[in-house]
């Protein structure tokens, strides 16, 4: 008998991939020097990029703020256009209907606002003395935590101390005041273009694209569209709906500054979950200044109008854009506004969908190339 011999090879035994076996204790993993530095790349290029919004973040502010219009008008545009007009004239008479409607806004609310706000700082000291001293439904609030004094020793501060900070608060606010005109006519600009220009930014970028990955990034951008603008549309007309809510029922109960806290409802809502709950807090609160009579009515009116709104109202608005569970909303809203705060959580839900897009299109791709092996 004869025992079995190894085969022969004809040079030293060449490295294979690790095999498992019984008798094999380990396995070996190789890193390749092509891995370990396309890894480095795109941590170094995740740090670039944090720090340029970091940066850049005023600007940027600017530039996202206008996307957003950009996307919430872009539907309008594209309903002017299958009427047959090309796509210039079409921006254009959207966005003059838009500043039109805008314009009568300002002539409704605009003189209202003001002479609402510049009651409410009129009366600012007299509510603030009356906290002090433990009067009326919000006095508790001293009485319990002091919290009145240090707002009363700020505001009527009479050293030269407080003169100078009073004088340094009004440039700021001059300041403020011209950044923000100046901020609005800059983003007017970057959406008139942003809806000129987008559907060419568009194909420019598709074209650097491989054609055989030219489909699925196609897809891809029509998913995050429609995610993001469908958010952004029923988002603003939810909001306002809100405002208009919440300023009509406190002109019911006579809380007083409803303009002003109406407009602070329409755009604290723009932010979902939290929005409604500080509208809701402020406004009952405003009311309890009235009695407790008006601020059962006002919150049992705002539970009521949220409780139907967060079940039927924005659930139509959004349709099918997004769907995300609440939990995926909540880890969202939260990661957003500690990245970037009141912006992040305005635009934590949108990106989190595009991104909800973006992995459904990959896993997809990923099945459909798994049967395709199985089948061949």
């Amino acid at each position: 008998m004869h025992e079995p011999q190894a085969p022969e090879t004809g040079g030293p035994l060449e490295p294979g991939p690790p095999q498992v076996g019984a008798t094999q204790g380990r396995v070996v993993v190789v890193f390749h020097p092509r891995s370990i530095l396309t890894a480095l790349g795109v941590l170094l290029a995740v740090i670039a990029a944090v720090e340029f919004m970091l940066l850049a973040e005023a600007g940027l502010t600017l530039v996202v703020i206008a996307l957003f219009l950009a996307l919430a008008l872009n539907p309008a545009v594209e309903f002017v256009e299958r009427r047959g007009l090309p796509r210039g004239p079409a921006v254009g008479v959207v966005y003059a209907v838009a500043l039109a409607i805008l314009a009568l806004l300002g002539l409704v609310f605009i003189p209202p606002l003001v002479d609402q706000i510049s009651k409410l700082v009129t009366a600012l000291p007299g509510l603030v003395d009356d906290l002090t001293r433990g009067h009326g439904p919000l006095g508790f609030l001293e009485r319990r935590y002091q919290v009145v004094e240090r707002v009363r020793s700020a505001t009527t501060a009479q050293n030269a101390d407080g003169l100078l900070g009073g004088a340094a608060s009004a440039l700021t606010a001059v300041k403020g005041i011209a950044a923000t005109v100046v901020g609005a006519i800059i983003i007017a600009f970057l959406t008139f273009f942003m809806l000129l220009e987008g559907p060419e930014w568009q194909r420019r970028c598709t074209e650097l694209i491989s054609e055989s990955n030219r489909g699925v990034v196609e897809r891809i951008g029509t998913g995050v569209y429609r995610a993001v603008g469908g958010f952004v549309t029923g988002n603003l007309l939810a909001s306002l709906l809100a405002g208009v809510v919440a300023t009509s029922i406190m002109l019911i109960t006579g809380v007083p500054f409803a303009v002003p806290l109406g407009l602070f409802v329409a755009i604290i809502e723009l932010v979902p979950y939290v929005g409604p709950l500080v509208a809701t807090i402020v406004v009952t609160g405003m009311a309890l200044t009235v009695g407790t009579a008006p601020a059962l009515i006002a919150l049992g009116l705002l539970l009521a109008y949220h409780a139907v709104e967060g079940h039927t109202l924005r659930p139509f608005l959004y349709g099918r854009a997004v769907k995300l569970s609440p939990l995926a909303v909540l880890v969202a809203i939260v990661l957003g506004t500690d990245v970037a705060g009141i912006l992040g959580a305005l635009i934590a839900i949108p990106v989190a969908g595009s991104i909800q897009v973006i992995i459904r299109e990959l896993l997809q791709r990923r099945e459909e190339r798994r049967r395709s092996v199985v089948m061949g």
